[in-house]
């Protein structure tokens, strides 16, 4: 089976069946089980933790059951590794292609400077989430795993953490500076960071990307990040 190699060491082999194929269902029929709930071959996340759901094959019965979860008209954010076509029906309000990257020598370390965020720092993380538009947060987006934050003063500028869990994964997201304080390696801190706790388990790094974000890739590879292939995003709406 062909893979893809850095200098460092081998990346996640491609081909079908691979977890990170489908990482939001293996995410919810395994680690991530108590976040969200599971019908048939569809899985989807509680709302206020996260707007995404996955399913199990691309078969008819498992888009019946996806719409069964999301009700009339419900949607939800999915990935796919190849191009989301939804039977008739459905509705795809965006999306486009990005990039999933995996960690292929990381240099993770833990910093002094980073805080810890939880229940209490939600108000501001949403604040920051609303400037700086890195993608899909919710409330209870931060059960989801440890996120890390850096202030200047009393304010929240960066901050990064952990979402999808397919088994011996960690998904680093919410990766994001306000605009006053970028060029400061703050980004690059962070993830280094959250890489430090994935590490520290036994689980591997993985991260999405925009496939336009030419300055997020660039940076996810100076810090040792590696393309494993290209993904595709959808916002879909289910029958109703």
């Amino acid at each position: 089976m062909p893979r893809v190699t850095t200098d460092a060491r081998p990346i996640a082999e491609t081909g079908s069946g691979h977890v990170l194929d489908n990482i939001v269902w293996e995410s919810l029929v395994g680690p991530n089980r108590h976040l969200g709930e599971v019908s048939g071959l569809a899985a989807r996340y509680d709302p206020q933790v996260a707007a995404f759901a996955g399913i199990a094959e691309d078969s008819p019965q498992a888009w019946a059951d996806l719409a069964g979860l999301l009700g009339p008209a419900g949607t939800c954010f999915f990935t796919s590794p190849r191009p989301v076509r939804p039977p008739v029906g459905w509705e795809i309000l965006g999306g486009g292609e990005g990039v999933q990257m995996v960690d292929a020598g990381v240099v993770a370390v833990p910093d002094a400077d980073v805080a810890v965020l939880g229940p209490d720092d939600i108000p501001e993380i949403l604040d920051l989430i609303a400037r700086t538009q890195p993608g899909p947060f919710e409330p209870r987006t931060i059960e989801m795993g440890t996120y890390l934050g850096i202030r200047a003063g009393d304010r929240l500028v960066a901050m990064a953490g952990e979402r999808n869990h397919p088994l011996g994964w960690t998904e680093i997201s919410a990766v994001c500076t306000d605009a006053d304080f970028r060029g400061q390696g703050l980004a690059g801190r962070l993830v280094r960071a959250v890489t430090y706790g994935i590490d520290q388990r036994g689980e591997r790094a993985l991260l999405h990307a925009s496939g336009t974000n030419e300055n997020a890739i660039r940076l996810y590879r100076s810090l040792g990040f590696a393309l494993r292939r290209t993904t595709n995003f959808a916002h879909l709406r289910a029958p109703g």
